[in-house]
């Protein structure tokens, strides 16, 4: 497995001031506005292999 990606921004407040949190792998801290969240990747959407040709009939 690779390593981590980190987000940009906390979701709550939009600053870039985060830290990896303690409750394990995806979590994080924002020291702006403190408060902890988790992320968690989902896994792929069918649709997003398809490639949408302008003009074609499905």
């Amino acid at each position: 497995m690779s390593e981590r990606a980190a987000p940009f921004f906390c979701p709550y407040c939009g600053d870039e001031d985060l830290r990896p949190h303690e409750a394990g792998h995806g979590a994080w801290e924002c020291a702006a506005c403190n408060r902890a969240f988790q992320l968690k990747f989902l896994g792929l959407l069918a649709r997003g292999l398809a490639k949408e040709v302008p003009g074609a009939r499905t």
